[in-house]
């Protein structure tokens, strides 16, 4: 028997959990490292396994802007779980294999641009720095990155949604029945980036049939048409019929059909708090699928347990659901250009950000300029308040790559006005084409 050029990267953070018995703590990998050992998955020519490497803090500021900074928010946890991420890409882009899955943690698909904490576990987005690095390293320029994670990627979609470069897809049980509360399907990308942020609100108790008529009508077309150089999933395995955090109804032959038909050149953990129940034959399947392997044979001892069917409601509530949201990719190009005309010079939205983990508020507003040259330049006004932290504050000013030299001179004027009025109690400016962080 023999594999296709597959990689893994192992993980699990022994020094870092949301507490002893909380479910997202080490055990997470444990039970599946000891299925695949059993399993001699290891031992199979044309699987192999990476070391995780580390992180720098330069590779999470592509990404992040810490308040009051990055490195005193996150621990080598972190950076390891980014590294690990990173390795597994570098061995796909360098064609040492085909595919490769990072099971990693902490996970990321939660954190956001701007980081005052921890939310929904997660303090920087792996999947985004990793995206960063390869960027920057080796010229990657379209990305898709497909969600299959039970909670909507709402940190995912924050750093990506003016980005017209990245197809950002998730489908998540409805955001009215489950954190963060949001993954609607009018969230759909800034005016420049219209119809590259796709969200699947599914109803809970969706089955292996119901993602997958998700996965065949909507993503696979859409990933088809928008050709991206690499794909990523982004692994959540919490919408199991197990998960004790969630209400949906996957099993592991669900999920392993999914990753052969996806075809994701790297796939990195996300959540999935079943630890024994689930985690092990999941993973499995997906490592199995991923690398070419047959996997009819990895089946949940208590698959009894998995619900058969859904109602003929939820089943024209996902078609309908599909159809409005494949006409929304149709139509992206006529819906971005009347959006410009809309907004005029900017476009802004303000919102409030709650970090479940660290008793944090946020209040930001965003205001991003609707360059007709490039992608304009983006503004972010946040202050945060918290049960045991001083009220903190920042203006921070994001250019994008390939910003024309107004936008880089209108963004760092912007700023420095910011610092003259002196409302808030830190400044920032993130270059992202001279990769740079700066604290004004």
């Amino acid at each position: 028997m023999h594999a296709k050029p597959f990689g893994l990267v192992f993980f699990p953070a022994f020094d870092w959990a949301i507490s002893p018995t909380h479910p997202e703590r080490e055990e997470r990998l444990l039970y599946t490292r000891d299925q695949i050992v059993e399993e001699g998955l290891l031992d199979i020519p044309g699987i192999r396994e990476y070391k995780p490497r580390l992180a720098t803090v330069k590779d999470v500021e592509r990404v992040h802007i810490g308040v009051p900074d990055i490195d005193s928010l996150i621990t080598d946890a972190h950076l390891v779980s980014a590294g690990g991420a990173i390795a597994a890409a570098e061995a796909v882009v360098r064609r040492e294999v085909d595919s490769a899955f990072a099971l990693v943690r902490p996970p990321g698909h939660h954190a956001m641009r701007v980081v005052h904490g921890t939310r929904g576990f997660c303090t920087i987005n792996i999947e985004a720095v990793m995206v960063a690095y390869l960027r920057r390293h080796h010229g990657i320029g379209k990305v898709a990155i497909v969600d299959t994670d039970v909670h909507h990627g709402d940190g995912t979609q924050d750093i990506f949604y003016h980005d017209p470069d990245t197809l950002f897809i998730s489908f998540h049980q409805d955001g009215r029945t489950l954190y963060p509360g949001s993954g609607f399907t009018d969230e759909a990308g800034s005016p420049q980036a219209l119809g590259t942020t796709i969200n699947l609100p599914l109803p809970p108790g969706t089955t292996d049939e119901g993602l997958h008529y998700v996965l065949d009508n909507l993503i696979l077309p859409v990933l088809d048409d928008f050709k991206p150089d690499i794909i990523i999933n982004s692994a959540g395995q919490d919408n199991h019929y197990s998960d004790p955090l969630a209400n949906m109804a996957i099993t592991a032959q669900g999920y392993a059909r999914l990753a052969e038909k996806l075809q994701a050149d790297i796939a990195v953990l996300e959540g999935g708090y079943s630890i024994e129940a689930a985690l092990p034959y999941v993973n499995t399947g997906i490592i199995l699928a991923m690398a070419g392997l047959d996997y009819s044979k990895v089946i949940e001892p208590d698959i009894d347990r998995a619900p058969r069917g859904e109602s003929e409601a939820a089943k024209a509530y996902v078609r309908q659901l599909v159809d409005k949201q494949y006409d929304l990719w149709r139509s992206r190009d006529r819906l971005s250009k009347e959006a410009i005309a809309k907004s005029g010079d900017f476009w802004q939205r303000r919102r409030g950000i709650y970090y479940d983990d660290s008793g944090i508020n946020e209040h930001q507003t965003e205001k991003l300029r609707l360059c007709p040259d490039c992608r304009g330049y983006l503004t972010i006004a946040s202050e945060s308040e918290g049960n045991y932290l001083a009220n903190k504050s920042a203006y921070i000013v994001v250019v994008p790559l390939h910003s024309c030299q107004k936008c880089r001179q209108d963004g760092r004027d912007a700023v420095l006005a910011a610092k003259k009025q002196g409302k808030y109690g830190y400044y920032f400016i993130q270059d992202q084409e001279k990769d740079l962080l700066e604290n004004i």
